[in-house]
């Protein structure tokens, strides 16, 4: 059996699409190391591998602590984020090679932030796959982004940013442009459904193997529905929380629906009176910091999120139809392509009225949307998830009887 690695950050959107995969190959006989935070060695060590840890310095916005409950919300720009994960990079990668140097992996995973671990496979010699949580690059794809990196570029901040980037790359011998390889992978298993990739029909198939959400199987005693009534989630992920008037519409829209349980998840910044007023939390009413998503989502037949890729795929994987807010970064690309793909209805968190929240539950919960997502959860199921992804991951490994070929898709 093989030693891998898994390099990855300390956020849930990033550590959880990738967990089943990593349960499954230690069930199979791997050994895997995990380089994360200690904040998260509950949750690395529940798969069977083994925690790697280093100190994060992403700010608490990026990240939610071990019981999973969402930080504060960023406030930051595009600029900011992107400075913030070359802090983490920088951090990470002397602590995961003192980690990984004495006993070196078969084989790196890393996700799409932990850039580190390419890295030291690399200059290692051996080889690397990508676990991506989100949407992959295309043919054409540095052409469709030249605006926003000319715009990275100018700013001084931007600029300075780039040469720290390329500067890391340099010291450990990689001359290739920092921006080609950041987001082209050697090789690379895309978890999240076809229907959220743009221009799909553009992306290089003999690098990219599209398996699917793996989704860990839910807990049935994470949390059980009230008897009778249909469930509707409102979560806006763990990232960009602080909208207590935006709860405060929901549940005026919401709250009290007859037949209807309203689980409203408002982040750990936002107390609950400030939803209510100060009054009691209404009949048919949950208001907390965080659920359990997948469990209810399994329950639920509507569910209103800000379109982040993690709550994305779980609402496609549950067939959840969906209402879409989206406030920053992938989130507006990801709601037009569940509009595209005939699953939810796109309102603006900011604006969005009483009654516009209304109309947009029942036009989701209509024949037509509900038809229609149930059957893109039925295509998410063929597409192999966890399954697949590990058959990719021994592929790549030495041939042997746990090799199988890799299928593609």
């Amino acid at each position: 059996m093989a030693h891998l690695a898994m390099v990855s950050i300390p956020a849930p959107g990033h550590v959880n699409p990738s967990l089943e995969v990593i349960r499954r190959l230690v069930a199979r006989g791997h050994r895997v190391t995990y380089v994360n935070d200690p904040a998260f060695r509950d949750v690395v060590e529940s798969t069977g591998a083994r925690l790697a840890p280093y100190r994060s310095v992403l700010p608490r916005a990026n990240h939610a602590g071990a019981d999973g409950v969402p930080g504060d919300s960023y406030d930051g720009d595009a600029v900011d984020h992107l400075a913030a994960f070359q802090d983490e990079y920088e951090a990470m990668l002397p602590a995961a090679r003192a980690a990984l140097e004495p006993d070196r992996p078969d084989l790196v995973l890393y996700d799409i932030a932990g850039v580190p671990g390419r890295i030291l496979a690399d200059s290692w010699g051996v080889p690397a796959l990508q676990l991506s949580p989100t949407y992959v690059a295309w043919e054409g794809y540095d052409e469709d982004l030249g605006a926003f990196w000319d715009g990275v570029r100018a700013d001084p901040r931007g600029a300075a940013y780039l040469a720290r980037q390329q500067a890391m790359l340099a010291a450990h011998g990689i001359t290739t442009d920092a921006l080609t390889y950041l987001g082209r992978p050697p090789r690379c298993v895309v978890l999240v459904p076809e229907a959220m990739q743009p221009h799909a029909d553009r992306v290089d198939r003999a690098v990219h193997t599209f398996v699917g959400p793996a989704l860990r199987r839910p807990d049935p005693g994470a949390w059980s529905p009230p008897e009778g009534r249909r469930v509707l989630l409102v979560s806006l992920g763990t990232a960009f929380t602080a909208h207590p008037d935006f709860y405060r519409r929901c549940l005026e829209a919401y709250g009290g629906r007859p037949g209807w349980h309203l689980v409203l998840q408002v982040g750990r910044h936002v107390d609950p009176a400030e939803v209510t007023g100060g009054r009691p939390v209404p009949d048919g009413v949950e208001i907390a910091a965080w659920v359990p998503q997948l469990e209810v989502l399994e329950h639920a037949s509507a569910f209103v999120t800000h379109a982040g890729m993690g709550g994305s795929v779980e609402g496609l994987a549950t067939g959840t139809p969906m209402i879409a807010v989206p406030q920053d970064v992938d989130q507006f690309d990801n709601a037009d392509a569940l509009v595209a793909a005939g699953v939810a209805v796109r309102l603006d968190a900011a604006t969005a009225s009483v009654g516009e929240l209304r109309d947009a539950l029942e036009q989701v919960t209509a024949d037509p949307v509900v038809a229609r997502s149930r059957e893109v959860a039925t295509g998410l199921a063929r597409a192999g998830g966890a399954d697949a992804a590990v058959a990719v991951v021994e592929s790549m490994l030495s041939p042997g009887p746990t090799s199988p070929a890799a299928p593609r898709s």
